[in-house]
């Protein structure tokens, strides 16, 4: 239970950040140019809302409100026909931040920025049968109507920048290069099954030299063919199958494996033995490094994990080197294990315990360079798996808030957190700006069309429009989320 609230909670604050930003985007927009906007709300509220403020207007909450003090002087209410706010001022160049209403709903799945005189997800017929106002966003230009549209989705891949250049100016990175790895990375049995080996050192994707595993994993998963350095000398080139992807997917879903798509290969050298525990009585120690279990060699951690399972209850013969002054001693030591096939030891995890590791620290300055080629490179990355979407098993792959939520860590850590937080910031960019009624896109193509033949389609068309749009991404939504509840079951 803990864990699931860790989560669920990592996924409502990211959720409402990016929901935040991309509003905002849309608001300052609308109101540089001098558009009304009526509300700006996180998350949908259907009937009734959680909270509601509007300036010096009134404060309240689940349909109920009590007017402001400041407000007693003021006329009783707004009006949408009136074209004036109740300071006497035209809307759209009245408070810059007043005449808005400002909530929080209930419904966690979204949230949006009812813009006046526009067809959206609040579908106001009514509005749409006055006579348009200045004010109004329907009487604006087109260019201006078109970068009020797009604003949401810029602000989120600006937002997505800003983590990143964070992230690198606050911890740097942190590294060892492929290249620098000499004893190759560990692949999982997907991998093995498409062509790579335990040992190989990844060199090119597609051509790409590969340097960072952080920025390398997905440029390998996406590519045509990778290029590894095999034995140390022979280069090779792996065709990479376009489910590759989805193998992988399905692997890591298998509580039994150990390793995701690859991992460093790594000496097992122990770093705590626990007292009273098999190791402790067999004699081992600390800096101690094994290299084999009953003979057969272990040279690596991912070796000698799977080697070791299977032994519960039973004694095995552990060939241990150890560091001395000055020389280096193979002792040959029985230790009994436990029903779980443990002895009670710690294992060194961090490769750049045994390679050199190349760190990097970022001023203010060259942090915003690397943001912005982080945040590139995540969109370009998740653009090109889109495709993959359209595939039979791209299908089956689809998830919502489940899927969305089991990427955040099961424990607290703020890097992580902010990590992903980016990615989804670019994936929602990316997702809002797709040509679909009902999103982003749907009005930029509107609005383009608008721009290139003077003609703007009419207020029907765009409501027809914009009801099909939002059918289809409720029932794309129910789809998402009903695969999380199969797999559930699974």
């Amino acid at each position: 239970m803990d864990t699931f609230l860790i989560k669920a909670t990592q996924l409502i604050m990211a959720f409402a950040l990016l929901v935040i930003i991309h509003e905002f985007g849309h608001f300052l927009f609308a109101r540089i140019f001098g558009v009304k906007v009526e509300k700006f709300y996180i998350f949908f509220d259907p009937w009734t809302e959680l909270f509601k403020w509007k300036p010096k207007k009134y404060i309240g909450g689940f349909g109920k409100q009590r007017d402001l003090k400041t407000a007693a002087s003021q006329a009783p209410a707004d009006s949408n026909d009136s074209g004036k706010d109740n300071d006497g001022k035209k809307d759209g160049k009245g408070s810059f931040w007043g005449d808005t209403e400002y909530g929080i709903g209930w419904l966690p799945l979204g949230g949006y920025c009812k813009i006046a005189g526009m067809i959206d997800e609040s579908m106001d017929k009514e509005q749409m049968k006055l006579p348009p106002k200045e004010w109004e966003f329907r009487s604006k230009p087109a260019w201006q109507r078109l970068l009020i549209m797009v604003a949401g989705v810029l602000f989120n891949f600006l937002l997505a920048i800003v983590i990143y250049a964070g992230i690198v100016y606050a911890s740097g990175e942190r590294y060892v290069a492929f290249k620098d790895a000499t004893m190759g990375m560990a692949y999982s049995e997907a991998a093995h099954e498409i062509g790579f080996k335990d040992g190989d050192i990844p060199l090119l994707a597609d051509g790409e030299e590969l340097d960072n595993p952080a920025d390398a994993r997905m440029k390998m998963i996406q590519a045509n063919v990778v290029t590894v350095l095999r034995d140390g000398k022979d280069s090779v080139n792996i065709k990479i199958p376009q489910n590759f992807i989805f193998q992988l997917d399905k692997e890591s879903k298998d509580e039994n494996t150990l390793i995701n798509f690859m991992t460093y290969r790594i000496p097992t050298l122990i770093t705590q033995v626990a007292p009273g525990e098999g190791a402790d009585k067999a004699g081992i120690k600390t800096g101690d490094r094994i290299i084999a279990i009953d003979s057969i060699p272990t040279e690596s951690l991912d070796v000698f994990l799977p080697t070791l399972a299977g032994h519960e209850n039973s004694t095995v013969m552990l060939t241990v080197l150890r560091q001395n002054d000055v020389a280096t001693d193979t002792l040959k030591m029985p230790v009994n294990l436990n029903d779980a096939s443990k002895m009670g030891v710690g294992l060194e995890l961090d490769p750049s315990k045994f390679f050199k590791t190349n760190e990097i620290r970022y001023s203010l300055l060259q942090s915003v360079p690397r943001g912005i080629e982080m945040g590139t490179d995540k969109l370009v990355s998740y653009a090109s798996s889109m495709k993959l979407v359209f595939t039979k098993e791209g299908a089956k792959s689809v998830g919502g808030f489940g899927a969305i939520g089991s990427i955040f860590p099961e424990k607290w850590n703020w890097i992580a957190f902010w990590n992903i937080a980016a990615f989804l910031s670019v994936a929602l960019a990316f997702m809002n700006i797709l040509p679909i009624p009902a999103l982003d896109g749907g009005h930029v193509l509107f609005l383009l069309y608008e721009v290139i033949t003077r003609r703007k389609p009419s207020e029907k068309f765009l409501e027809y429009a914009q009801m099909f749009g939002m059918g289809l991404l409720i029932l794309l939504l129910l789809y998402a989320n009903g695969m999380d509840i199969i797999r559930l079951f699974k």
